[in-house]
């Protein structure tokens, strides 16, 4: 009997978008099924006890093994080029679960000053805690990763391209500093996804990912995953499962028929934003554009050169500080202002005031996030009206 629920080792990437992972039921489902189960039945004692004693495969609770769940962990891991996923209850879950499970008192991080607020706060708040210290550079300065590296480090973490800022790093070179001092090295590929850019192969150790943004792709769910090899894996899945900051079976549906239109998705977004980077470029009223597609960017032969696009999250700056910076938002009638990203709707926010806004004024300055600093992710509505839309506010600056 035909089975194309097996997955072919040459498959393309917008093939396993959409075959890998389902293993279909008796029930001989097309589509993948959802299993809001908390838990699973044995035909015996003796098939409980080997399946809880990890002798025999198969599921036993859904915090930790859930047949939703494993289908978007197994898609996301093809995806990605990976051993394994380890699905989480959020992008945050992600980063927490793989720092606890591959760290301890005493070890360090050197992580790019150019990080999502929440993952510098985590850092430094969280895990400062926990006697793990954070060291933060420059991200595309090669120079200042192997310096601030010491016998203590043990992961390297960036966020490739930056928010908002679009600055790149070249994965491979740092992959190579980071092994050759024992470290592993993480790539935060939210921005960008497996259909853009793969970090693992070229280099990283593991890739993170805050599904809730393009992986999902219209704003519905929240949860993240972290995605590796499969001994790094294990003890992240362990922390899962003890501590439980798991992914519900209804959310990992969600993102694994997200992920059947990521490629085309993704695409449609480069096209979107790059247009939208150079009409902004040449607008009277932008005193500054940050994308990596636009060629006069310090890291655009770099991101043209490890990346399958340019991404769809470009800042620009407009003179006149926060409240001219406001201006510009508060006149849009359409893009929704919002702090999150990835979506098919265009949003738009003020990064120093939201998702930058617990940075000191400090961090805020090492990060180049200023008070006239706009970001937007750009969606999938029609460029002449997410144009006309910022020109309402643009306009009104000149």
């Amino acid at each position: 009997m035909h089975d194309d629920t097996k997955q072919d080792a040459d498959w393309a990437l917008e093939t396993l978008a959409i075959r890998a992972g389902h293993q279909r039921t008796h029930e001989q489902e097309h589509g993948e099924p959802i299993f809001p189960t908390s838990s699973f039945v044995y035909g015996s004692a003796a098939e409980a006890a080997r399946k809880f004693g990890g002798e025999e495969p198969g599921n036993i609770y859904s915090r930790f093994t859930n047949p939703t769940v494993h289908t978007f962990e197994q898609r996301l891991a093809s995806l990605e080029g990976g051993e394994r996923c380890v699905a989480t209850s959020s992008g945050m879950a992600a980063i927490l679960s793989t720092v606890i499970a591959l760290l301890a008192a005493g070890d360090e991080i050197v992580a790019s000053r150019s990080l999502f607020g929440s993952t510098v706060s985590l850092f430094d708040k969280y895990f400062g805690k926990l006697g793990i210290v954070t060291r933060y550079v420059e991200l595309s300065d090669l120079t200042a990763w192997e310096a601030a590296i010491t016998p203590r480090t043990r992961l390297l973490f960036a966020e490739t391209p930056s928010n908002p800022l679009s600055e790149v790093v070249d994965i491979a070179a740092l992959a190579e500093i980071a092994h050759r001092h024992g470290a592993l090295l993480a790539i935060d590929n939210c921005f960008l996804t497996p259909a853009l850019q793969r970090p693992l192969a070229l280099g990283a150790d593991l890739v993170i990912h805050s599904a809730t943004k393009y992986l999902d792709g219209q704003g519905r769910t929240v949860g993240g995953a972290v995605v590796g090899r499969n001994q790094e894996l294990e003890e992240v899945f362990g922390v899962v499962r003890t501590c439980g900051p798991c992914l519900s079976p209804f959310n990992a549906w969600v993102f694994t028929k997200g992920l059947e239109t990521l490629n085309l998705r993704m695409r449609a977004h480069c096209d979107n934003a790059q247009k939208l980077a150079e009409w902004l470029q040449d607008h009277p009223a932008v005193a500054k554009v940050h994308y990596s597609g636009l060629p006069d960017h310090p890291q655009h032969v770099l991101a043209g050169k490890q990346q399958l696009g340019f991404g769809a999250v470009l800042g620009f700056e407009v003179e006149g500080g926060r409240e001219a910076a406001w201006s510009v938002i508060d006149a849009t009638r359409m893009l929704s202002i919002t702090g999150n990203l990835g979506d098919v709707k265009t949003t738009i926010t003020h990064p120093a005031t939201t998702t930058h806004g617990r940075l000191s004024e400090a961090q805020k300055e090492a990060a180049g996030i200023g008070d006239g600093l706009i970001r937007v992710s750009v969606g999938l509505e029609a460029l002449e009206d997410i144009r006309a839309d910022l020109a309402r506010g643009l306009d009104a600056l000149i």
